[in-house]
């Protein structure tokens, strides 16, 4: 065998992307909340980024000021004569440029931002930020605190209380909650306590499934003297028949009427299956939309670009002079320098990010102008390859410009990528986007006989009759989409 080693040259075509390009993406793919997010990151991070004034001309470039060189280099002596004019305007100017706090030796150190009467964002959401709301198990354990019984049931309970689930229920079952503590507990003193934690507020909490939790409500009212016999049969025998629209047979086989059947339903549909989210705070999604489309007077279509959009980043005026000022140290500079190019992306990659959307939500709503005026139902097919090849970008760029963007319509504020669609051709030719045809789905079900609802088969004549030919399977498939129950479960006695 031999082995040597050799040289080749090869020409070959490689695509490489360069950081900038791969920040402009990434900046474009941000929705608007984690757009501020990154903003605040970068204010905190790059000592030249600044927020504009708004009450300055943003067209006007920044005045250069000769003397600031060597201000600060002239020694700053105040004395009680009228002849040191000038040293009064200095301190003046140093105040208005970096705030009071920079004249006070032992002032803490606090960033200058471009407009003194400019609100700090960052203060503010730290302001507006909710307080912390008390958690299902605090909640429990400052309840369980009071109840009288012997310490070895306390300890239970408290191990019992910190392995309910934020909706209420305990799902570990008691025999491995021993092996989960270092104290001494014995499944005897697990169920006692549980039993005691089952009267605690809310009513329900530490159940170990839906029959006991809706059981333990049931049994308050009990005792509150109303007869909930049959409400109490029903949780505990015939759940799933009501899931399945039984009726007729809870009836046969309770010895009860429907119409007895359909009050105690109806009693129980008042319970509350999820005890546990009457307590504490759930994260609620905070939605931010980067546009807003309307309609105005004259019928022209308006795109307005949120605010959030235009962030009003700038380049500090004192650090871009630091940037060129010789005097200033070689690594110093340098610094600057490379912080002044990051800003300069930065603020490249925001105002392009506002510029793809404000492009993409124009021609989206060339074409669904009609959404506008009738509402869904009048969404029209819009393939995301067409958008983008009138916009004149890849068709990436368009699905990064829509992910997780939401715009604000006179009908309410709606993801962008919904428009995005396929359809199909109604008998008249007018194209439809699927979005209508589950709209117009859904009205068919909301005025059908509730006592003879229709079956997939015929809501699909019935969609057919409206001018949309879908397969029965393709309504199967929708109606499930739209959480709609097959015909047997939509059924009302």
């Amino acid at each position: 065998m031999r082995i040597e080693a050799s040289q080749q040259l090869r020409i070959e075509q490689q695509m490489k992307l360069s950081p900038r390009i791969i920040q402009a993406m990434e900046i474009l793919q941000l929705p608007m909340m984690a757009l501020q997010e990154r903003i605040d990151a970068e204010l905190e991070s790059n000592p030249v980024l600044d927020l504009k004034n708004p009450e300055v001309d943003e067209e006007a470039p920044p005045a250069e000021d000769d003397s600031f060189d060597d201000r600060g280099e002239k020694p700053l002596v105040v004395e009680d004569s009228n002849g040191n004019e000038d040293d009064f305007k200095r301190l003046a100017q140093f105040e208005a440029e970096y705030g009071s706090e920079s004249i006070q030796p032992d002032a803490p150190y606090r960033r200058a931002r471009a407009g003194s009467g400019e609100r700090d964002p960052k203060m503010d959401a730290m302001a507006n930020a909710p307080a912390h709301s008390e958690s299902l198990n605090e909640y429990l354990l400052k309840q369980w605190a009071f109840v009288e019984v012997d310490e070895p049931i306390k300890s239970a309970g408290r191990l019992i209380v910190n392995f309910i689930e934020d909706d209420g229920y305990l799902r570990t079952p008691l025999d491995e909650l021993p092996g989960r503590t270092n104290e001494p507990v014995t499944i005897e003193q697990l169920g006692e306590a549980l039993t005691r934690v089952h009267q605690l507020d809310p009513v329900g909490v530490g159940a170990r499934d839906l029959v006991e939790c809706l059981t333990l409500q049931l049994q308050v009212e009990a005792e509150a003297g109303r007869d909930v016999s049959l409400e109490t049969e029903v949780v505990s025998r015939f759940l799933r028949d009501i899931e399945m629209n039984r009726l007729p047979q809870i009836a046969k086989r309770t010895g009860r009427t429907v119409e007895e059947i359909k009050a105690a339903i109806e009693n129980i549909s008042h319970l509350n299956p999820f005890p546990g989210h009457l307590i504490g705070g759930r994260t609620v999604p905070v939605i931010s939309p980067d546009a807003f489309v309307e309609i105005d007077d004259q019928g022209e279509l308006i795109v307005i670009m949120s605010d959030g959009n235009n962030p009003r980043l700038t380049i500090s005026p004192s650090y871009r002079r630091l940037g060129k000022d010789r005097g200033v140290e070689r690594d110093a500079r340098q610094f600057i320098q490379k912080n002044i190019r990051s800003a300069q992306w930065i603020i490249g990659a925001i105002l392009q990010r506002r510029d793809t959307v404000r492009r993409v939500v124009e021609e989206v709503f060339a074409v669904q102008r009609a959404f506008l005026e009738h509402g869904p139902e009048a969404l029209k097919p819009l393939p995301m390859v067409d958008v983008a090849a009138k916009v004149g970008v890849h068709v990436a760029t368009v699905s990064r410009a829509v992910s997780g963007k939401y715009i604000q319509t006179p009908r309410g504020i709606f993801p962008l990528r919904m428009f995005f669609s396929g359809g199909t051709t109604t008998a008249g030719g007018e194209e439809v986007s699927w979005d209508a045809v589950k709209v117009k789905l859904k009205e068919i079900v909301d005025h059908e006989d509730k006592s003879k609802p229709l079956n997939d088969d015929e809501l699909a004549a019935a969609l057919k009759n409206n001018g949309i030919d879908i397969a029965r399977r393709t309504v199967a498939k929708y109606r499930g989409l739209l959480a709609i129950p097959p015909a047997r479960k939509r059924k009302q006695y």
